[in-house]
């Protein structure tokens, strides 16, 4: 009798989370049911914030007292837990305290992009959201999960451009303006894109970024005119509070002002999402190999010399945005040095500019140079300072 062999082949799906952020539709009864998600989320929040305050006061003066914790906080809410809340869903609470507790995480370690210590959130927030991980899709429409006892419940409607495919994970839905949106997170299967054979170095600037086929402006002239506007709508409000005080902020023309202070800073936003987007699928799409700077944002922001520029050119949001795409699609991203003189270095020659030679935001005062000039006092060559940089950066590769 023959052996018959038999093999496996085991395949590795790579997954990815891929999230959509939509716009939501709901009815009236849902915006009620929304609205007072939003306020349990901010409600047990600050419930476990004091909690965990109080737990650790006892821990310091007692060390026989149970240390705060994610699971000894929530547990001490759920045991206290009103009649009310029973109406409301259960994960938002759960999910709340689990937030908490990164935050606290987060705290220890100060190369987090929020660094701090948590806070109360407050109801005067232009902002309001919460987190459930039991949503599912429903014919291209998004259901909740229903609370114990609630009869009435409906599907919400979303935006039609939404790319719904995946395993859904845990979602965020959040008010802005008497608006609704979502962040839909997916898990899907890795779409490794094919090489492209080139390499690029990108080296971003206040208002523009460079890279090896051209400048992207990161702050074009309909940009400027809503800075404008929202410049005008601050003084404004900020009059307003100088003259009437608190009672200011309860007044219906400060409110329709605050809320056209706001959609014009959602504007401004979605414009320069809608850049960055389009430039990193473009970097991703073109090149295999892509190298930026480690720049230390926050640290070059308290110069306060062009701190507002920084804050503008979102150079967070294209890093984040450039990152994990590059993971999403199977590009290499490689990061240069803080401390690598990709703007003080000759690219021809290699020449490093110290001292007095060396280029700053105004230009070179002993030189008689220019921002936009990198004249090389080793070899005579003279460069467009911008392009000089990224071919420093390119040789990295």
């Amino acid at each position: 009798m023959k052996s018959e062999k038999t093999t496996l082949i085991w395949v590795v799906m790579m997954l990815m989370i891929r999230t959509q952020k939509v716009r939501l539709y709901p009815n009236r009864h849902i915006k009620k049911v929304l609205d007072s998600l939003c306020d349990y989320r901010r409600y047990c929040w600050n419930e476990g914030l004091a909690t965990w305050n109080d737990m650790y006061d006892l821990y310091t003066l007692d060390s026989n007292s149970p240390r705060p914790s994610t699971y000894s906080v929530r547990n001490e809410l759920v045991a206290n837990k009103a009649d009310w809340q029973y109406e409301l869903s259960a994960r938002t609470l759960q999910l709340a305290i689990t937030d908490l507790g990164n935050a606290w995480k987060n705290f220890f370690d100060k190369a987090q992009p929020d660094w701090g210590k948590p806070t109360f959130k407050s109801k005067k927030a232009a902002r309001q959201g919460f987190k459930t991980d039991r949503a599912k899709i429903v014919a291209g429409k998004l259901r909740l999960d229903k609370p114990r006892g609630v009869k009435d419940w409906y599907d919400i409607r979303i935006s039609k451009h939404a790319d719904l495919s995946g395993v859904l994970k845990v979602i965020s839905i959040y008010r802005e303006n008497g608006k609704y949106w979502a962040s839909l997170p997916f898990e899907v299967e890795l779409d490794v894109k094919p090489k492209a054979g080139d390499n690029s170095a990108v080296d971003v600037n206040v208002g523009h970024l460079n890279y090896t086929a051209g400048v992207i402006n990161t702050l074009p002239k309909r940009l400027r005119k809503l800075y404008q506007r929202i410049k005008f709508y601050q003084r404004q409000l900020a009059h307003k509070r100088v003259v009437n005080g608190n009672k200011a902020t309860k007044g219906s023309r400060y409110i329709a002002m605050r809320a056209k202070l706001q959609r014009n800073y959602r504007k401004v936003a979605n414009i320069q999402h809608d850049i960055m987007q389009k430039f990193t699928t473009d970097l991703v799409n073109d090149y295999d190999k892509i190298v930026i700077e480690d720049l230390s944002v926050k640290v070059m922001q308290m110069s306060h010399v062009a701190s507002k520029g920084l804050q503008r050119s979102m150079f967070g949001y294209f890093r984040q945005t450039l990152t994990y795409k590059c993971d999403w699609y199977g590009k290499a991203l490689i990061f240069a040095d803080s401390q690598y003189p990709s703007t003080q270095r000759c690219s021809k020659c290699g020449h490093i500019k110290v001292g007095d030679d060396k280029i700053t935001l105004q230009g070179n005062a002993v030189h008689q140079t220019k921002h936009s000039e990198y004249v090389c006092y080793s070899c005579g060559t003279k460069l467009n300072r911008d392009e000089n940089a990224v071919a420093n950066l390119l040789a990295l590769i």
